[in-house]
Order: C-alpha cells, then structure tokens, then sequence
C-alpha cells in the first residue's frame, strides 16, 4: 500500500484541507496517528483536532519534521511566506504536494534550498463530499513514485488525473477548479424556468441538481461522446429539441466555452505574476 507507515502533515485545514483529511481517514488508508494539520489560530487548532480526532498544530515547523508528505492546502498569497518558514526543514526523502491555484511547480521549487519532489495538484470542492476532480502533475524532482502516491492520497476524495504538461493546468483549473461554479448557476437557471413554469422551487431544484448529476454519471460510466447522449434525449418532433434551440438561441454554449477561455487567460496572468516572484532570503 502506498501509504501504509506515512505521515501525512497538512498545512491549512481549510474547505480542501479538512475534506482530504476527512477522505483519507474515512477510507481507512491511514490512522489518526499517521495524519496531522496545522491552523492559524489555537482556538481553530482545538476546534479541528476535535473534528477530525487528529493532532493539529500551529506552528508549520514542528509539522514538517518527520512527515513523509507534506500538503501544502493554503491560499496561492499565503504560500511564500509558508514556503519561507518549512523550506530549510524539507529534504528530498520528503514529498511536496501543493493545491494552490495557479502557483507553478517551479516557483515551488525555487523557495526549497533541497532538491525536493514537488506535485502540484487542482482538486475542486465537491471533494468535500467524495466526488471531486484532482489533476496532478509533477515537478523537476518528482517521478512515478510520487505522482503515485498522490494519487492515493486524493482518490478517497473522488477522480484523479495526471496531467503531462504544466502549461495546461491554467486550462485545468478553469474547466474542473472553476467548473462546479458554472454549474451552480447552470442549476439556478434551470431550477428558475421550473418555477415560472409553476414548480415549487425546492422540487424545481431537486429536479435541475439530479439531472445535471445524472447526466453527468451517465458521461462518465458509459465513455459515451456527450453529444451522441444528448442525441438519446432528442426525440424526433419532441420537448427537447425545442429547449435546445432555445439554448443555442441563447449562446449558452459559446458562452460556456468563452468561461474556460476567459478562466484559463486569468489563471495564466496569475501565474505569470507569481512567476516574477522571488524567494526570500
């Protein structure tokens, strides 16, 4: 098992943070004992030792030391300074997993004094609830060994991908990092026609969330070209067909594409701007 004997130390128990926790220990992966987590404040670290039956500190020093993984689950701004604090205490037997957005592998590595192995990966929310996207890709020191165990740490919190090129992640965190988001409004606008159509607005709710849910499974389980599946909804002279005119009338497909394209471009200007950061001395 990749992760039998490992401990894993979480910087920033936050949403990502205390939902990858909550997965590994609720898939029996590892123990309590193997898993630990920092806060920013003593009253928060008590809080969330509770919760989740782990030790959690404040300090991101002491966490480091002895940990096999440690996950870097704080906000891309926070990482310099975190990086500043727990760089000279990571060594190359260690490995680094960082879930900052738009934060590059090399910008990573370039705060760290010792070559060490550096995965970046993009999960999205619905890890909260076991159902989330993780892409991964390695840095400079990273090899097949890491992106493995990666992979386990964040497969009990849903799918997980390897991504080759790091160029493309800006792409990645556009699509699955903003995705749920898009969906979200997608199920308001949906739920909204069913209510001036005279649903009650939980059931129209219920009835918009469960279909995007199960269009989407039915995506994933049958590998099945979306297209030829919307294909089996469309009935000849159907309902349907005359709410889909209806949606290209209203662009909502060059609109979805032009929220990728719009989403990627920020992320690229983010990581540009951290690219043009320094380490401190």
């Amino acid at each position: 098992m990749m992760l039998t004997g490992k401990h894993i130390a979480i910087i920033g128990l936050g949403t990502i943070g205390t939902a990858l926790a909550r997965g590994l220990l609720g898939s029996g992966l590892v123990t309590p004992e193997q898993l630990s987590g920092t806060t920013a404040h003593p009253d928060s670290a008590h809080t969330k030792g509770e919760e989740l039956g782990i030790q959690v500190l404040t300090d991101n020093r002491a966490l480091v030391e002895g940990a096999d993984v440690v996950v870097l689950a704080v906000k891309p701004k926070t990482v310099p300074r975190v990086l500043s604090e727990i760089g000279e205490r990571l060594t190359p037997r260690q490995l680094l997993i960082s879930v900052a957005a738009a934060t590059p592998t090399r910008l990573l590595e370039a705060h760290l004094p010792q070559p060490v192995p550096v995965v970046r990966a993009m999960p999205n929310t619905p890890c909260r609830i076991g159902q989330g996207m993780t892409a991964l890709c390695a840095g400079t020191h990273a090899g097949p060994e890491h992106l493995a165990r990666a992979r386990a740490i964040f497969s009990p919190v849903g799918r997980v991908a390897v991504v080759e090129d790091e160029e493309l992640m800006d792409a990645v965190t556009a699509l699955s990092g903003s995705g749920p988001a898009y969906a979200y409004i997608i199920i308001e606008s949906l739920a909204e026609g069913g209510v001036k159509m005279g649903l009650p607005r939980k059931l129209a709710t219920e009835l918009a969330a469960q279909a995007l849910l199960g269009g989407a499974a039915l995506v994933l389980a049958s590998g099945e070209h979306p297209a030829l599946l919307k294909d089996d909804v469309t009935t000849p002279a159907g309902v349907t067909i005359d709410g889909l005119m209806a949606l290209e009338e209203g662009g909502l497909r060059v609109a979805l594409i032009k929220a990728v394209m719009a989403a990627t471009q920020r992320g690229k200007a983010l990581s540009e701007a951290h690219r043009g950061s320094r380490p401190r001395a």
